[in-house]
C-alpha cells in the first residue's frame, strides 16, 4: 500500500515518470531520432533494454544506437554497440554493412574488409558490400580482387557511378590509362551534370600529359559546382606546372578556405613565390 502510495506521488510530482511498454520507449527513442535529440533517443533505448533484456528485437536497438553513437562522434562506444547487435543476430547484413563502413572511418581496413566479405558470403550480389571491398582492395593494391568485385558490381548495375568511378581509378592506378578515359567517358555521357565525373577524368588527363583538356574539365567542374576543393587543388597544380603561380596560387587558398588543411599544401604554396 505504502509503495503505492509512493508511486502515485511520485507521478503527481513528475509526470513525465510513467510505467511505459518496450514498444513505447522504443517509438519514443524513434521519434527522438529522427527530430536530431540523439541524447534523448540514446535514453529511450537504453531504458527499453533494461526494460527486457530477452527481447528478440533488441538487435535493432543496438544497431540503432550504434548508429547514434556514430553521429556523435563515439566512435568506439558505436563499436561495442553493433559487436552487440551482431551477437544476437551474426548474419544481419545492414548491421555488418554499418559496421563495416564505421571500420573504414576509423582506418581499421581489415575489419572492414572482413564485414564485406561475410556480407558477401551470404549475398554474393550484395552491391553495398562489392563497393566498399572493391575500394578497400584497390587502396590495397590487390588490383586483380579489386576489379573481380567492380565488374561483377557493374554487372549488377551497369549504371552504378560509383562503381564506375572507382573502376577509373583502379585502372589508373595500374596505369591502364585509355581503358580508365573510356569509362570516363561513358560515365560523363549518362551523368553530364555530375561534378565529380569531370575531375575523375582531368585527373586522368593530367596523368596522360593532357593538360589543357584536364584544365578544361576543371573549369566544367567548378563551373557546375564551386565546392570541391579538390578540383581547386588539382586546378592549382596544373597551373603551377604551366609557371602561372599566381593563378595557382589563387587555387590553393579557395581549396583551403574550402577545407584542405594548409599543412597539406605548404610546398605548393611555397613554389607559388
Amino acid at each position: 500500500m505504502k509503495k503505492t502510495i509512493l508511486l502515485l506521488l511520485m507521478c503527481l510530482l513528475f509526470p513525465g515518470i510513467h510505467a511505459q511498454t518496450y514498444k513505447e520507449l522504443f517509438d519514443k527513442a524513434i521519434h527522438y531520432e529522427d527530430v536530431d535529440s540523439l541524447t534523448k533517443a540514446e535514453a529511450y533505448y537504453k531504458e527499453a533494454l533494461k526494460m527486457e533484456p530477452a527481447n528478440a528485437h533488441n538487435c535493432m536497438i543496438f544497431g540503432n544506437l550504434g548508429r547514434l553513437q556514430r553521429r556523435m562522434q563515439r566512435l568506439d562506444e558505436a563499436v561495442d554497440s553493433y559487436n552487440y547487435a551482431l551477437s544476437l543476430a551474426p548474419l544481419s547484413i545492414p548491421i555488418l554493412m554499418d559496421r563495416a563502413s564505421l571500420f573504414l572511418e576509423m582506418g581499421n581496413v581489415d575489419r572492414s574488409y572482413i564485414d564485406c566479405s561475410t556480407v558477401l558470403d551470404v549475398d554474393k550480389d550484395n552491391t553495398k558490400a562489392l563497393l566498399l571491398r572493391a575500394y578497400l582492395q584497390c587502396n590495397n593494391r590487390s588490383y586483380k580482387e579489386s576489379l573481380a568485385d567492380y565488374k561483377h558490381l557493374l554487372e549488377l548495375e551497369p549504371g552504378n557511378i560509383p562503381g564506375g568511378m572507382g573502376l577509373v581509378t583502379l585502372y589508373q592506378k595500374e596505369q591502364k590509362y585509355a581503358e580508365a578515359l573510356e569509362i570516363a567517358n561513358k560515365l560523363i555521357i549518362e551523368a553530364p551534370e555530375d561534378a565529380e565525373l569531370y575531375i575523375l577524368r582531368a585527373g586522368l588527363e593530367k596523368d596522360m600529359a593532357h593538360l589543357d583538356l584536364s584544365l578544361f574539365d576543371l573549369d566544367k567542374s567548378i563551373s557546375l559546382a564551386a565546392t570541391y576543393a579538390n578540383a581547386y587543388v588539382l586546378r592549382g597544380e596544373i597551373l603551377l606546372a604551366q609557371k602561372k603561380k599566381e593563378m595557382a596560387k589563387m587555387d590553393f587558398y579557395k581549396a583551403i578556405e574550402l577545407g584542405i588543411p594548409r599543412s597539406d599544401l605548404m610546398e605548393q604554396l611555397k613554389e607559388c613565390k
